[in-house]
């Protein structure tokens, strides 16, 4: 079994030892904070990494992290592969997509992205207009996404199909980020979107109903996973390791019900406008156990395998896509949890 790569025992013990107490290594690796750039989509799913910014978990391990939110997953990729962002959270369809070179946009090289670890699962439906009472109300309308060909929207074909629709019984708008979307369909630029929570609390309150969901409709789907490069990865293990670290040691402050009091400012903080009412809403919808959150920031492996599912039966070309070791490789994860369990911490 390989417990720590290319490194002396002196060396991985001494990393262990800093990653474990949550402090930066002496000697050799006492170089300061160490930049990482990070880019995201906006809404309340980030609560994880602005807990690791406000209690200092990030700067506990030696990183000193610059979060981008992206306005849509094109220029995220784009990004990504120009390497003007290390890590990325984001839709694990977008790594398969990409991989597969079903992606909405052109990229000038092949990409090597992989999926490192989870963020969310579940707690993702398909929310419309008051006046839509069922899918097949959806006939003739447009409907808002992201991208027309990534992201959530083979999930949405899956569910309007199952409904009753077929490809040419609707039209797509691309509009953007879950917020953008929300957004529009709010204003009744577009008759259905699909929604993740807690982006969902606020079309609820108003009226618009969720017409599929789709961890009951489609059975575990693997939404928000970390993204980087095997390349970056490879030349930066340390780096990712203290981040997963980071998520993980925030994943657990949050979900400690003795930081409530605390967890809901940072929402709040992060999210000019919440109430306190809606930010304990959120708190519901993320950290129930089941939608939301995962607690462990691992990937599902049947939620894995329902998105590579969903993009052999609609991804454009059709082609034959890989198992989940072609888009997924957990070593990094593994590694970073061994260490923080080598101290207990």
């Amino acid at each position: 079994m390989r417990i720590f790569r290319g490194r002396g025992v002196a060396a991985n013990l001494l990393a262990a030892i800093a990653l474990c107490l949550g402090v930066a290594a002496s000697g050799a690796y006492a170089q300061g904070a160490r930049p990482l750039n990070l880019i995201v989509f906006g809404g309340g799913v980030n609560w994880p990494l602005w807990v690791a910014q406000d209690q200092g978990l990030f700067e506990r391990n030696d990183l000193a992290v610059n979060l981008t939110t992206t306005p849509n997953s094109v220029f995220q990729i784009t990004g990504m592969l120009e390497g003007k962002f290390d890590i990325a959270m984001t839709t694990f369809d977008n790594v398969v997509a990409y991989q597969e070179g079903q992606g909405e946009a052109t990229l000038t090289r092949t990409p090597d992205f992989f999926a490192f670890m989870g963020g969310g699962i579940g707690g993702l439906r398909l929310m419309a207009n008051p006046e839509i009472k069922s899918i097949a109300d959806l006939k003739g309308k447009t409907l808002g996404v992201d991208a027309a060909a990534t992201g959530y929207v083979l999930a949405m074909r899956k569910l309007l199909q199952q409904g009753g629709l077929g490809n040419d019984d609707y039209k797509f708008e691309r509009i953007g980020s879950t917020v953008a979307r929300v957004e529009a369909l709010q204003q009744n630029k577009v008759a259905a979107t699909m929604v993740n929570a807690p982006s969902d609390l606020g079309p609820l309150a108003k009226g618009y109903k969720p017409l599929a969901d789709v961890g009951r409709d489609l059975g575990p789907y693997q939404q928000l996973c970390g993204m980087a490069s095997r390349a970056w990865a490879k030349k930066n293990e340390e780096k990712l390791l203290s981040f997963i670290r980071s998520y993980k040691l925030a994943m657990d402050w949050l979900f400690n019900p003795e930081n409530k009091a605390a967890a809901l400012a940072i929402y709040q903080k992060h999210l000019p406008g919440v109430t306190p009412a809606q930010a304990e809403g959120a708190y519901g919808a993320l950290l129930n156990g089941g939608d939301g959150l995962q607690r462990e920031a691992k990937l599902s492996l049947p939620g894995v395998r329902k998105v590579i599912e969903l993009r052999a039966e609609f991804g454009e070309p059709k082609k034959a896509v890989g198992e989940p070791a072609k888009y997924i490789d957990e070593s990094y994860y593994n590694d970073a949890i061994r260490r923080m369990g080598l101290f207990g911490g």
